[in-house]
């Protein structure tokens, strides 16, 4: 194992993270308020670490490869989360370092949970921290989603590698132009969502941290009222609609705007055809037990469908006070999460459906146990060896999911608030289901420990379960 390897990259995007914190320390600094010196210490810290690391290693021709990829991945969020967290921690939130780190884990991995209260009467420069932590972390989720993890084949995800084996076809040969793209995107999006959010009413502060947690599907707000601060059905639609585009592939998004062809269009329109189903059982539901204007139904059932299936966690009302049938779809929801390749978390909806066509073939092989039938996705076989990469997932997600939840009742939490907890955790969801955890909750009550815990799992939410449990097995730190 060559730890430098591991370090010179780390070493680079400490630096970048710490030069972001310039920009909360300006926010702070025209505001008059103190905390500016909390970033500005931080940035200075955490720069000359990354700098060290980066003047030690740097130009040694240190290449990453299997072994050093798996320990990098999850060695940077943890360094990532860290790094995040102390300016939260020197700020003058008074906050615990527990409560920091949940904090920063919870804006990197683009979970939304959150510890705080009183959102709207903070300094700006924490509000635009948590906007940035995931903005960050959408983009590196990204990177990690379609770059690395498939070429590692982890859960099925080499379904959609850009660069495999000769037989398929590689779109970019080098990583630098596929970056290039990617973050011209990232970028696109983000500005385009902060001229549309503007212009249906928010002011500038406000559209820029919405517009970065939008995208990033993050769902921080600058309110505890997280989006029921805003009027409208336009702001909504336009929150609907960049929601979506950031759960679908962005090589898709790539892809199409270059006019390339590619087998991520087939998840897509499951999402969407999930996305109308369940919005559209949600609204007749609530148009048979409320008077509310339709149109404001539909969109109030259409953004908290699209917010829970993208995992970005925004809220304009307790949607858990719309009856026991609702709260099953959403918990549902909750499980499916959106593409491979995206900012979303969750199961990922390309699993679902290659599971689907797993269990008809076996079913068609048991009437039929002489033909030869194999699981198809998009109308193309499919290898056993991606199928095993997403039996061999769909286990670890259940069983992960079930451990912790069993863990958080040991240390105090009713049956609702233990499984909503570990399954929002998971599927870096956000708010949970029940009276703490829920959209008009924090989790700030929530034990130490299971703050912990549930920081642990967000992370292995983000590193596909399989990345991050590899660690722990003796094989992997053999030497070869």
């Amino acid at each position: 194992m060559d730890y430098r390897a591991v370090a010179l990259p780390i070493g680079r995007l400490l630096i970048l993270i710490s030069a972001f914190m310039i920009l909360p320390a300006s926010a702070d600094l025209l505001a008059n308020n103190p905390d500016w010196k909390a970033f500005l210490i931080s940035a200075v810290i955490i720069g000359c670490f990354g700098s060290l690391a980066t003047a030690a290693w740097n130009g040694s021709g240190l290449a990453l490869r299997r072994r050093e990829t798996f320990l990098f991945v999850n060695m940077a969020w943890i360094a990532f989360c860290t790094a995040g967290a102390i300016p939260l921690y020197t700020s003058g939130l008074n906050l615990s370092f527990t409560d920091a780190f949940f904090e920063s884990v919870s804006g990197l991995t683009t979970t939304g949970s959150t510890i705080l209260t009183h959102l709207d009467t903070m300094p700006p420069g924490i509000l635009l921290w948590r906007s940035l932590l995931q903005w960050i972390g959408g983009i590196g989720i990204v990177v990690v989603g379609i770059w690395l993890l498939p070429g590692l084949r982890v859960g099925g995800s080499q379904l959609f590698a850009i660069e495999s084996s000769e037989n398929t076809a590689k779109p970019y040969g080098r990583i630098e132009p596929f970056m290039r793209r990617l973050l011209t995107l990232y970028a696109t999006l983000t500005v385009t969502c902060i001229l549309l959010y503007i212009a249906c009413g928010m002011n500038l502060f406000q559209a820029i941290n919405h517009a970065m947690t939008t995208v990033s599907t993050g769902g921080y707000s600058t309110s505890d009222s997280s989006f029921g601060q805003f009027s409208g059905n336009a702001v909504y639609w336009v929150s609907i609609v960049f929601m979506l585009g950031s759960s679908v592939p962005f090589l898709f998004l790539i892809r199409l705007i270059e006019g390339r062809e590619g087998n991520d269009t087939y998840q897509v329109f499951w999402l969407l055809g999930i996305v109308a189903a369940a919005s559209l059982v949600i609204f007749l539901s609530q148009r048979w037990v409320q008077h509310d204007n339709p149109m404001h139904l539909l969109t109030m059932a259409v953004f908290h469908v699209v917010s829970v299936i993208t995992t970005t966690g925004y809220a304009a009302t307790d949607y858990l006070l719309w009856g026991p049938f609702v709260i099953c779809i959403f918990f549902l929801l909750t499980f499916i999460g959106g593409c491979s390749g995206s900012t979303s978390g969750g199961f990922k909806i390309f699993r679902i459906v290659l599971l689907l066509g797993f269990i008809l073939a076996l079913l068609r092989r048991m009437v039929f146990p002489h033909r030869v039938l194999t699981p198809r996705y998009a109308n193309k076989p499919i290898s056993p060896s991606v199928v095993e990469g997403v039996l061999v997932f769909g286990i670890l997600y259940a069983g992960t999911f079930a451990v912790f939840a069993v863990i958080y009742g040991f240390f105090g939490l009713n049956l609702e608030t233990a499984l909503s907890a570990s399954i929002t955790a998971l599927a870096n969801v956000g708010p949970g289901v029940g009276d703490i955890i829920g959209p008009s909750g924090t989790f700030k009550p929530l034990p130490d420990p299971v703050k912990w815990l549930l920081s642990m799992q967000m992370i292995l939410g983000r590193l596909e379960i399989i990345a991050g449990l590899i660690l722990f097995s003796p094989d992997f730190w053999l030497d070869e």
